[in-house]
Order: structure tokens, then C-alpha cells, then sequence
């Protein structure tokens, strides 16, 4: 085996088994799985609790509306012939909420109010409201003498649905969805942008702790300092793609544990395997297909394979663009305080690309969005929101290939610094300094 090799077996070897890998590797899938199915399942669960409702109507127009209304069984609906003084005494607190109508409401829409005490529950606010409108609007309508109008009213309404297709070279038209396009973007770009940072600050916060127990001394003996390096640089990137993957794998599978354990009914277990959903849903007008399928008939239309292969690119790429620098800035420092002076330019210029992914999300092929995902610092995370839009062949050439020269240059200057810094002690380099240590030989 290489040396570099040896370095990068036994960097990952000693990684993975940490004590603080096993646990976040595997306790952080579950609370992934808790913090998706716990909302469902609250959700899915009904409150028994009675909910009584006094109604105080002054004007003597409402409280024979709301005597007639049906309700579910755990809200009564009382109409009250007392003052709303009274009800609000202490001893009538077992009312949730009590409703003053002081005024027609066809003159004053305003003249309601709902007292409680403690904050109203929204189902008892949009009944009393929906209610309350529908009456007035209904009454309104009759008080124009105009027959029919009401039904012609209800005729006329008219919701309209568009839906978007989009079509190849070849002619073949595929549905699509705006905002599920985005939204797979914008997952990709939020995992790139995370794995930058933390996989970036593994590599750093490595390099200073070896530096600071003059561990690297003995390590440049027998290998070079880029070697050392590159070993770290890899190995950390296998260790943080290797936990990745172990969280999406146990975090699938503890959703679906958990949701078959507590009975939660969701869509795939409802209506099948979703991939054979989105395979059927592909060849299936979006018309004939309900919410889910329309979901699932937009997702077939994305290019996953062209998707997949280029966010793993992309991945790569922008890990390795900034790892090295991450390396540098750990070398040419004594401790992770001195870092920050280096490491703010780089945080900013990540911290940009996150803020152009975002508001290139919502016109992909504009100055902004394009620009941002050719320069190499920025490609990595914006263009993985324009990729499921079906970027042109030659800007995603283009873009991979400023990334690959940016790629090799950052990393002539971050194995020069690095293999002057990592040696150096008892004094923090200015930038100036920084720049002669490129022209040693």
C-alpha cells in the first residue's frame, strides 16, 4: 500500500471508530425519524377534550344559527341568555371560549368578539367566522331581490388548474412542477453547503490538534507533507460520506419502523411502493391523477440519473476546492482561536453561494443564478438548485470544468502553504507572510 493510502486507511479506521461518530451516527437518525413521524402522529391523534361555546348574540339575528349548526363531539355550542359579564365570572371558567355579537353584522362585520381564558382555539375562531360570513353573504345576496342569484353566483366561480409541461429535443412531453423542482434543489444545495462546512472544520480542527502535540513532526519524518495532507483530505471525506449515507439509510428505515409500530398511515404505505408509483405516474396524464400522483408524475420527470451523478460531483468538487484551503489555514495557525482571522473570508464567500442558491431558486436561468454557478467558489452549491430546471449540456461543462483548474490551484496553494506552516510555531503568519511561503521551493 502507498503511503498515502496507509495514511488515509488509518485516519478513517481511527474516525469511525470514535466513540462521538457511533453516536451521531446512529442517534442522529433517530431524531431525524422522530422529528418526521412525531408531527404526523400528533397530527393523527384526535383531542378528546370538550370544547363548550357560549354564544351571546344582542341583536337577536345569530343565536338561532348557531342552535342549528352541527358541530363534531368534542365542541358544544350553547346559546347563552345571560350578559357575557356574567360568563365570564370564575365560576362559569368550564366555557372555552364565549362569542359577543354586538351589532348586525351587515352594517359592522367587525361587531364580534370572542372571549376565552386562555387563548382561543383557531377551530373555534374559523367556525364562528365561516359561519358568521356565510350567513351575512347569503343574506346580502337576497336582500338584491334578484332571483337565482345566489346560483348564479356559485355558477360563475371558476378555479383555474395549468398545468406545466415541459418537452424534449425528441418531442416527448413530460409534466413538470415548479415548486417541487425547487424544492429538490434546494435539498441538494443544503446538504452540499452543510458538508462543506463541517467535513472543511474536521479537516481544519485535525491538522491544528496534530500540529499542537507535535504529532505531525514525527509523520513528515517518514512521508511528505502533501501526502499528509491528501491522506487527511480523503479520509475525512469518506468518513462524512460513509456517515451520510448510514443516516439516510437508518433514517428510511426508522420511519418506516416507527410509522408501522404507532399505525401511521402514510402516502407510500397507503398507495404502494413509490417508486413503481413514479414509474406508472410517468406515463400518465397529470389529469387523471390525484394529489399524490401529480407529486409523484413531476419527480419521473426530473433527470435522476444526470441529478445523482452530478450531485456527487459537485459534492466532491466543492469539498475538495475548500478542504485544502481548510488544511492551509490549519497548518499555518497554533491553535483553532487563531483561525478565524483566515477563516472569515471563506465563510463569507459559502455563506454568498447559500444566499444566491436561495434566490436563484426562483428564476434558475437569471444573471445571478448563472453567473453564480460557473465561478468554481459558488458552482458547487448554486448550481445543484438550477440542475433539476435542465441546464444546458455546455454551462454544466463549462462550470465542471472552472471547477476542476479552480481545483488545482487551490490545492498548489494550500500544499505550499501547508508544507511550510505545519512546522512552524510560537508565531501566526499575516496574509503577506502567506504569500511568500508560495514562492519557496
Amino acid at each position: 500500500m502507498s503511503r498515502i493510502g496507509l495514511i488515509i486507511s488509518t485516519e478513517y479506521r481511527s474516525r469511525v471508530k470514535k466513540k462521538s461518530f457511533i453516536l451521531t451516527t446512529f442517534l442522529t437518525p433517530v431524531l431525524f425519524a422522530c422529528l418526521i413521524m412525531l408531527p404526523v402522529w400528533l397530527a393523527s391523534i384526535g383531542s378528546n377534550e370538550e370544547k363548550r361555546v357560549a354564544i351571546v348574540d344582542n341583536t337577536g339575528l345569530y343565536a338561532s344559527l348557531f342552535a342549528a349548526l352541527e358541530t363534531d363531539d368534542n365542541m358544544v355550542i350553547e346559546v347563552a341568555g345571560r350578559p357575557v359579564e356574567e360568563l365570564k365570572d370564575d365560576e362559569a371558567r368550564d366555557y372555552t371560549a364565549i362569542v359577543l355579537i354586538s351589532a348586525d353584522l351587515a352594517q359592522n362585520p367587525d361587531a364580534v368578539t370572542i372571549y376565552s381564558h386562555t387563548q382561543v382555539p383557531r377551530e373555534v375562531t374559523r367556525l364562528v367566522e365561516s359561519t358568521l360570513s356565510d350567513y351575512v353573504e347569503r343574506k346580502k345576496l337576497e336582500s338584491y331581490n334578484i332571483a337565482g342569484l345566489q346560483q348564479m353566483i356559485a355558477d360563475a366561480h371558476t378555479e383555474i388548474h395549468a398545468s406545466t409541461v415541459k418537452w424534449n429535443d425528441a418531442g416527448e412531453e413530460t409534466s413538470s412542477n415548479t415548486d417541487i423542482a425547487i424544492a429538490v434543489g434546494m435539498i441538494s444545495t443544503l446538504v452540499i453547503y452543510m458538508f462543506i462546512f463541517v467535513s472543511g472544520g474536521q479537516v481544519m480542527s485535525s491538522v491544528v490538534q496534530e500540529k499542537a502535540n507535535r504529532i505531525v513532526e514525527v509523520m513528515v519524518c517518514s512521508v511528505k507533507p502533501w501526502e499528509l495532507m491528501w491522506g487527511k483530505i480523503i479520509s475525512v471525506a469518506l468518513v462524512c460520506l460513509t456517515q451520510i449515507v448510514l443516516w439516510f439509510l437508518l433514517t428510511g428505515l426508522l420511519t418506516g419502523i416507527i410509522g408501522g409500530v404507532a399505525g401511521i398511515g402514510m402516502a407510500s404505505a397507503q398507495t404502494g411502493d413509490p417508486a413503481r408509483m413514479m414509474e406508472a405516474a410517468a406515463g400518465t396524464s397529470p389529469a387523471e391523477l390525484g394529489t399524490l400522483g401529480e407529486v409523484l408524475h413531476s419527480l419521473a420527470s426530473i433527470n435522476w440519473v444526470q441529478l445523482i451523478l452530478l450531485f456527487v460531483v459537485y459534492f466532491i468538487g466543492g469539498y475538495l476546492l475548500y478542504a485544502s484551503l481548510f488544511a492551509a489555514i490549519g497548518a499555518a495557525v497554533d491553535s483553532e482561536a487563531d483561525t478565524q482571522q483566515f477563516m472569515t473570508p471563506i465563510t463569507i464567500i459559502v455563506i454568498f453561494a447559500l444566499y444566491a442558491g436561495i434566490y436563484s431558486a426562483e428564476n434558475p436561468d437569471g444573471p445571478l443564478a448563472l453567473w453564480c454557478s460557473m465561478i468554481p467558489f459558488t458552482s458547487p452549491i448554486v448550481m445543484m438548485v438550477r440542475l433539476p430546471f435542465d441546464v444546458p449540456g455546455w454551462q454544466i461543462a463549462a462550470s465542471l470544468a472552472l471547477l476542476a483548474l479552480t481545483i488545482v490551484g487551490t490545492t498548489w496553494i494550500g500544499s505550499k502553504i501547508y508544507r511550510v506552516g505545519i512546522l512552524m510555531y510560537g508565531k501566526k503568519p499575516s496574509w503577506k507572510e502567506m504569500v511568500k511561503w508560495l514562492k519557496y521551493k
